[in-house]
């Protein structure tokens, strides 16, 4: 080794302490991820290998020699068997050579009329399309508990708050049906994401296309996609659907770490509105009286991985000019790491609504205070006694203080204070002072009366049947 060797390997130090080689195989390398495609890029090539067959340009021997050692090579996966190398880069040249280990020649024959471009990109589409499938399933499930919850409670009464301060009193089924909405529309991105995703770019080759007789309608029928995409540069470029189902799962997270806040707090000592189960919280190590809601706070926090990886996708793919360029080998672990996040998230959410514990008494009592039917007590002067809003605003506003200076809510001031402040007001106000009484008047459509909710609940339960 000379004085020169040796000072390169001391500058590149450590694991790469042989130099440039073993960098450069190690940034090129991506088989410690993509081996997740293993069955999808199995399928792909079981498709393809039976269309070479259909079309005469392979023959049905090797064709059938192909589909059967494809076969071997997935059961050795599968059986944790199979002897990865990082020096075949990546899984589609790990399943070639294997393939050839096992058949031999024919082996070889496998890619013709296809290319690493448009195999990977088959292979990736293919999985994004059964995470979003999975996503889809996983948020049925979670919105079906969120409707039996709002099913429960669609007369418990609670306060509903903006920026975080006692608003109005809303019941408990109004709020889990809130969350079945958000949920919903995530869901419905993740459906659309699929229908634009399911369209296959195998065949499109390296990025020409090919002059092989192939038949790509036949290999997209094959793999369950629509149709084949119908431009090949675009075939091999192409990961919106990549960046689709990121963003729609960033979208989706944020609602979980919107819900998973609210459970932080209600179940919190100063609020006490639930209590989640053993399952999903922890006690202190020091402190014998606590219960952490950890895996709220997880899901709250799990949300920067599912927004790093969307971001990250979008910063790499913001510059490449058509058509495939190797920084296209950096979509992957931000998408693998976001769907795993998104997945667990989903199910301690699920797990974690399906056996909450509710204060209904807290609740109530939290409801009645702060002045929460203020807006019924001015929309009563505006309904009964035909003032303008603005004025029954005014003289709402003079009571609460009153009532506040007093230590008392509306409903424990006399009539006579009532009548001090307007002559309009009388007895049958009070009607409107109680929290069950509030909630049973909105009844407007998307409203908090119990009505309403079980309304929606009814709804829902039939979309979710």
């Amino acid at each position: 080794m000379t004085d020169d060797t040796k000072t390169s390997n001391a500058m590149w130090g450590g694991r790469f302490a042989a130099g440039p080689d073993a960098i450069m195989e190690a940034i090129n390398a991506s088989i410690s991820f993509d081996k997740r495609l293993y069955a999808q890029d199995i399928r792909g090539s079981r498709a393809h290998a039976a269309m070479l067959a259909a079309t005469g340009i392979l023959t049905n021997s090797d064709a059938e020699a192909i589909g059967e050692g494809l076969l071997t090579v997935l059961s050795e996966i599968e059986a944790g068997d199979f002897p990865f190398s990082t020096a075949l880069e990546d899984i589609h040249m790990n399943v070639e050579a294997r393939l050839k280990v096992l058949i031999g020649e024919p082996a070889g024959r496998l890619h013709t009329a296809r290319s690493r471009n448009d195999q990977v990109a088959t292979d990736f589409r293919l999985w994004v399309r059964d995470q979003a499938d999975a996503a889809i399933t996983s948020l049925t499930a979670l919105m079906k508990v969120l409707v039996a919850q709002a099913e429960r409670g669609a007369d418990w009464v609670m306060p509903g708050f903006t920026h975080l301060q006692t608003a109005q009193p809303v019941t408990w089924g109004h709020h889990m049906m809130a969350y079945v909405e958000m949920f919903a529309r995530d869901r419905s991105r993740f459906e659309d994401a699929r229908k634009r995703m399911n369209e296959c770019p195998l065949g499109s080759a390296a990025l020409a296309g090919t002059g092989f007789p192939i038949d790509r309608h036949m290999t997209a029928q094959a793999l369950g996609f629509d149709r084949p995409m119908a431009n090949s540069l675009d075939g091999v470029s192409d990961r919106d659907f990549a960046l689709e189902f990121l963003s729609s799962a960033a979208i989706c997270a944020v609602h979980l770490s919107r819900l998973a806040e609210e459970l932080v707090i209600w179940s919190s000592a100063q609020f006490r509105f639930v209590a989640m189960s053993d399952k999903w919280s922890t006690g202190s190590s020091i402190m014998p009286q606590k219960r952490n809601p950890d895996a709220a706070e997880l899901i709250r926090a799990k949300i920067g991985r599912v927004l790093g990886a969307a971001v990250a996708l979008f910063t790499v793919m913001k510059g490449l000019p058509l058509a495939y360029s190797k920084d296209m080998q950096e979509d992957k672990e931000q998408v693998f790491d976001a769907a795993d996040t998104l997945m667990l998230a989903l199910a301690a959410m699920t797990g974690m609504m399906s056996d909450l514990t509710v204060n209904t008494a807290k609740l109530e009592a939290a409801a009645s205070s702060g002045f929460s039917t203020a807006t019924d007590l001015a929309d009563w002067l505006v309904r009964e006694a035909g003032l303008p809003f603005r004025d029954a605003h005014h003289v709402t506003g003079a009571l609460v203080a009153l009532a506040e200076k007093k230590g008392c809510d509306l409903p424990d001031l006399s009539l006579e204070e009532l009548k001090a402040a307007h002559p309009a007001l009388t007895e049958a106000v009070y009607s409107v002072l109680g929290v069950h009484n509030s909630v049973a008047s909105r009844q407007s459509y998307g409203g908090t009366a119990p009505d309403q909710v079980r309304a929606q609940v009814a709804r829902w339960q039939g979309l979710l049947a």
